[in-house]
């Protein structure tokens, strides 16, 4: 269920590091109900421009848009109001280890004062359910096995039902068994509560299964996008290339999953 509104929308972005240009004249939105994949290999520039979706970074030049805000010349009070609009689920998962699974997950609910304690708890137990975990409140992080972790990250981007989903690398480091099981997860969370998604991948195998589209970055810029079956069938040999030796590599190593 996709309709017209941009919820993201990145124009003509330009960001350097120093005196090294890592994007060059990117533009990419995605609209609600969306799920766009952004893939390449590692120096890209990929992670660069999720740093910049997300205001951790400020670029040289071009705009970034959430829920039509530009963000890049954004006062940083104004910035947090659309953050609190937005989740996170970071590669590594980030939990704070000194704090339950709850404490964690509703973390914004309390902090940011959005909901009461009674019904932070029962948000917190319904997301918990929503990715597998019910009944783990009370648990530590490190009695979680990587896969648990991830999960309970996920709980907590999406807590606030946020506006749009920012995942970096969902399945790194994860055998192929768990990987596929949080490849399902997100695919559900997209098919069945309408999730808006940006998700940065390595893997050919996640993107093609979850994304409604697929952006291919190289040396810093977007040189082919459309959907999965877009990208399977291109003419373009680097691309053909790349698709091919990754969707390889990956079942050598996780096999099918």
């Amino acid at each position: 269920m996709m309709d017209d509104e941009k919820v993201v929308e990145v124009v003509d972005l330009v960001s350097h590091y120093g005196d090294k240009l890592v994007l060059d004249h990117v533009s990419v939105d995605v609209r609600r109900g969306e799920t766009v994949a952004i893939i390449g290999r590692s120096g890209c520039g990929k992670t660069t421009l999720l740093r910049n979706m997300v205001g951790l970074l400020r670029p040289t030049s071009g705009e970034v848009c959430i829920l039509g805000k530009d963000i890049v010349h954004m006062k940083d009070t104004d910035l947090l109001d659309i953050l609190k609009r937005i989740g996170m689920l970071f590669q590594t998962s980030a939990l704070f280890n000194s704090m339950t699974i709850f404490e964690n997950v509703s973390l914004q609910l309390l902090e940011h004062k959005m909901m009461s304690m009674s019904e932070a708890k029962r948000r917190v137990a319904h997301v918990l359910e929503q990715v597998g975990l019910a009944g783990c409140e009370d648990m530590m992080p490190s009695e979680l096995s990587e896969g648990m972790k991830k999960r309970a990250g996920l709980a907590r981007a999406i807590s606030a039902d946020p506006d749009v989903l920012f995942l970096d690398e969902p399945t790194t480091g994860l055998d192929p068994i768990i990987a596929s099981e949080i490849d399902t997860l997100l695919r559900d969370l997209k098919d069945q509560h309408h999730r808006t998604m940006v998700m940065i991948t390595h893997k050919i195998t996640s993107a093609f299964k979850i994304a409604d589209r697929v952006a291919m970055m190289h040396s810093g810029e977007i040189i082919a996008r459309g959907t999965p079956e877009d990208l399977r069938s291109t003419d373009d040999p680097y691309v053909r290339k790349f698709i091919g030796e990754v969707f390889v590599a990956e079942h050598e190593r996780y096999g099918s999953n």
